[in-house]
């Protein structure tokens, strides 16, 4: 039950990672706001005393508000400037969390409430944390599928396309980056704030730059043209294939890290393209060598 908990949270990060990357933009700085909604969520509750249920919304608020500041800036150099840029930001929220003993230190807050009751539903079981976070799964999934279906990300899917073209067409590549960036942080914010108070504790350290290149693992590895059926493939492979080869500490790392890089290497479109290599290997194989202006004397 843990290990399907767990795999909810990558799914709501990776679906964060694959909406940003369909204007065409890459970060390393998810871990980041993950961070920003965990913090605030239990600050909100530790020291205002506020209910989980009213914390988790103002949590997703500040992360989409803090992205929109810090967007307004970085959405404007994308391509590798707007990589690099993430991944110090995401280095700076760290160390502030490490460094403010208001935010704990190193050491993290500790001894988080868990959610309010609702009825006889108390939360003291993991399996009522699954449904809550299957319920926050199935409604971030749900907005995001209504923007891709949407005038917004037709205009998404423009940009990663041609930016260029886009551009005269009359879409705002700003505008429309901006925005991604907002909705993506929001997500991370909302797993955020779950992953708080599911745990009970949070520390800087978990919110790595490192966290940020597996949530990008998530979704490259489910395929990145699948923005909402790839982080769930993915995120399900990274999440239990560790489990699945834990035959001890010091062979698990290598024996993941080379089936990731056979699996970037022969599925470069991720999992979910291989019915699609496998259609053109068959139509390849079936082809009639006449027609491939092959033939023999």
């Amino acid at each position: 039950m843990h290990l399907l908990i767990m795999l909810g949270i990558n799914i709501l990060l990776a679906m964060g990672f694959a909406l940003l990357y369909s204007t065409g933009l890459i970060t390393i700085g998810a871990a980041a706001f993950w961070a920003v909604g965990a913090y605030s969520s239990a600050l909100l509750v530790l020291e205002l005393n506020l209910s989980f249920w009213l914390a988790m919304p103002l949590a997703v608020l500040i992360s989409a508000g803090l992205a929109l500041l810090i967007g307004a800036v970085i959405v404007r150099a994308p391509g590798v400037a707007f990589v690099v840029q993430t991944m110090v930001i995401n280095m700076i929220v760290v160390q502030i969390l490490g460094q403010i003993e208001f935010f704990g230190g190193w050491g993290g807050l500790i001894g988080l409430p868990r959610p309010n009751p609702l009825g006889p539903i108390t939360f003291a079981t993991k399996t009522e944390f699954y449904y809550l976070l299957l319920f926050l799964l199935l409604l971030t999934a749900g907005v995001f599928k209504a923007l891709y279906a949407s005038r917004v990300g037709r205009a998404w899917q423009s940009i990663q396309l041609n930016p260029r073209l886009a551009l005269t067409l009359g879409i705002n590549l700003y505008r429309y980056r901006l925005l991604a960036f907002v909705a993506a942080s929001a997500s991370a914010g909302l797993a955020g704030s779950f992953y708080a108070h599911y745990f009970g504790t949070i520390e800087p350290g978990t919110f790595s730059v490192f966290k940020s290149i597996y949530i990008q693992i998530y979704a490259i590895l489910g395929g990145l043209g699948f923005y909402l059926s790839g982080p769930v493939v993915g995120a399900l492979v990274m999440t239990f294939l560790p489990e699945f080869l834990r035959l001890s500490k010091e062979i698990e790392p290598i024996l993941t890290g080379g089936l990731l890089i056979g699996l970037v290497v022969f599925l470069p479109g991720g999992f979910l393209s291989l019915p699609h290599r496998i259609q053109i290997w068959l139509s390849n194989r079936n082809t009639d060598p006449v027609e491939q202006g092959e033939a023999g004397p």
